[in-house]
């Protein structure tokens, strides 16, 4: 049996020699570094647990405290409160194998092992509990609701534990909180953007856990000091307001984050001094902005899928003491400028596809500072990659200046606005006018030996049609003039099209006007017959319907479009007002006007192919 000085001795050195010393079972439970892993069924159970407890939204009613009877006194209500919420979390304990929440017995909640009591921030005559530190405990467990009563708490630090399931929304209450650190616990979900909503927090540390999934924009504009988000499961890409971090230092490695650096990077050049991006999935050339980190004192890109080269803007690290870049696709030459900066230390480009280094590159020069040219493509150096290596990618240089990244990208995406523009249909406008002029001459001049084929032509094609001209027609003096001058309709096809936007056209009327002067006769002529044909009649008043504003339109007989326009504006002077409401609708419905429209049916199919 080992005397209790000894076991002592132990418990202290086993943190220098875990491995070397063989000593029983019962002295490495108690050493502070040992760690009794949990199974994936206990980390189940844990996190069922947790889910139970939680109330409707995860947060606890705000009188929640007030429905907790207890037996004992406190000194102010914070304290009771802070009672509370730490016996739930010693409920929550599944395993404490250092008894670290043993002592938490009895109402002095200031006395319990890694709670820590101060003066109260808005009142100083208060005391509350100000910060909790249970770091390496190796406490089982996981995180009540009821921590949202800490509303006093500055400090949370529970690293090195084995806590599970996730940070409770209840946290939002902690609005004080000033340093958040869950590091190296067992939690998993989506990034906990309770955290987002801390007003005070500047420290946050979520390393060595199981979170997942993309990584939330407003993070980056949260006024922090600094953030560690290493070694979890975060796939996203780092978002564009990454640069508008104040933090100082900042660790995502290990991590499965893709796509480029942003270019927003050089915003940081007054507060960053530490950057590790090392182990994700990164790719892309590496935006010139990096030069600007002239504060930069460690920069970790290593591991990764970079390509192009190292810029000549990094001679602007000025500061910088480690620089690795090693194990991605960079080639080019590594510049005297970048090796010879003033404060470098260690310089790591090995593992990439250099084809040449400056001398003051080359491990031997310096005995300041560390660098590793290994595994290059570099002549006349030792370990270098083969030929056939490097050939493959020497031969395809990567132009950083037309990459997504590290180049122009944003330039490119405004260009192909432009020609989404043109299509804003200014020409069809210009259209509709022309044809519509031009195609009511030629009728005025075709009327006479268009008049006889047209008969024919227009009862087979038409048949439709045929009936509405001849009811205007039977008078035989109308046929010359005005009926079949029109039958030359030979764009049919774009008839029906212009119904629809022949209404707007307002330019017709005036062409309309100088042909009603030849064929004043005519006009005379057809009023006399509409009398006589009181069913005949109302076909036409629908024409009128469209006389007005665009009167070829709803003249479906041809004749309507060239001369009858006019006529038919004089007769509707006292009929339109009927005629227009009750017609216009079954002359939509009807579609035999197409023919009639064709002189209009230039112009609308460019408006209806805009469509």
């Amino acid at each position: 049996m080992m005397s209790m000085k000894t076991i002592a001795f132990l418990q202290d050195a086993s943190s220098c020699f875990p491995v070397l010393l063989l000593i029983s079972s019962l002295t490495l439970a108690s050493s502070p570094y040992f760690s009794l892993a949990l199974s994936d069924s206990e980390t189940a159970f844990i996190a069922r647990r947790q889910l139970l407890s939680l109330p409707e939204g995860g947060k606890l009613p705000d009188d929640y405290e007030s429905h907790v009877k207890l037996k004992f006194t406190f000194e102010n209500p914070r304290l009771r409160r802070a009672y509370i919420a730490l016996q739930a979390w010693k409920s929550a304990v599944h395993s404490d194998p250092l008894k670290t929440t043993h002592s938490w017995e009895g109402p002095n909640v200031c006395d319990y092992k890694g709670v820590f009591c101060a003066h109260a921030l808005d009142d100083r005559k208060l005391i509350v509990v100000a910060g909790i530190d249970i770091n390496h405990a190796d406490i089982a467990g996981y995180l009540p609701v009821e921590l949202g009563l800490l509303t006093d708490l500055a400090l949370f630090h529970i690293n090195t534990n084995r806590f599970c399931g996730i940070i409770p929304k209840s946290f939002s209450e902690l609005t004080i909180l000033h340093e958040l650190d869950v590091s190296n616990n067992r939690f998993v979900g989506p990034f906990p953007e309770v955290v987002i909503s801390l007003p005070a927090l500047k420290f946050l540390d979520l390393r060595y856990n199981n979170f997942e999934g993309e990584l939330p924009s407003a993070l980056f504009e949260k006024d922090l000091d600094a953030l560690f988000l290493n070694n979890n499961r975060f796939v996203s890409i780092i978002p564009e307001t990454f640069g508008s971090s104040p933090a100082s230092v900042i660790v995502v490695a290990n991590n499965k984050l893709s796509g480029c650096i942003p270019k927003s990077i050089g915003k940081m050049f007054n507060t960053l001094n530490e950057i590790v991006l090392q182990n994700n999935n990164l790719t892309g050339c590496l935006p010139v902005e990096m030069g600007m980190l002239g504060n930069v004192t460690v920069l970790d890109i290593s591991s990764n899928s970079f390509s192009g080269v190292l810029g000549k803007t990094f001679k602007g690290l000025g500061k910088v003491e480690e620089l690795n870049v090693a194990n991605n696709m960079l080639t080019g030459f590594a510049s005297d400028d970048i090796c010879r900066l003033p404060s470098l230390k260690n310089f790591t480009f090995s593992s990439n596809y250099f084809n040449g280094e400056a001398e003051s590159c080359q491990p031997s020069k310096r005995r300041d500072c560390v660098f590793d040219d290994v595994s290059n493509c570099i002549p006349d150096r030792p370990k270098q990659k083969s030929a056939k290596e490097c050939h493959p990618v020497l031969s395809r240089p990567v132009e950083c200046s037309q990459s997504m990244c590290g180049g122009g990208s944003p330039q490119p995406r405004p260009k192909p606005q432009v020609p989404k523009q043109k299509p804003l249909k200014p020409k069809p406008p210009k259209e509709e006018e022309s044809p519509v002029t031009r195609e009511r001459p030629p009728p005025l001049k075709l009327p006479p030996p268009v008049v006889k084929p047209p008969k024919p032509v227009s009862k087979p094609s038409k048949q439709e049609e045929s009936p509405v001209t001849r009811e205007r027609s039977p008078p035989p003096k109308l046929p010359p003039p005005v009926i079949k001058p029109p039958t030359p309709v030979p764009k049919q096809e774009e008839s029906p099209i212009t119904r629809e936007r022949s209404p707007p056209v307002i330019k017709p009327p005036p062409p309309v006007e100088k042909p009603p002067k030849q064929e004043e006769s005519p006009v005379t002529r057809e009023r006399s017959p509409p009398p006589k044909l009181p069913p005949p009649v109302v076909k036409p008043p629908t024409p009128p319907v469209h006389s007005p504003p665009p009167p070829p339109v709803h003249s479906p007989p041809p004749p309507v479009h060239s001369p009858p326009p006019p006529v038919h504006s004089p007769p509707p002077l006292s009929p339109p007002s009927a005629p227009i409401v009750s017609k216009p609708p079954p002359k939509k419905e009807v579609i035999l006007p197409p023919t009639i429209g064709f002189q209009y049916s230039s112009p609308p199919p460019p408006k209806f192919p805009g469509y």
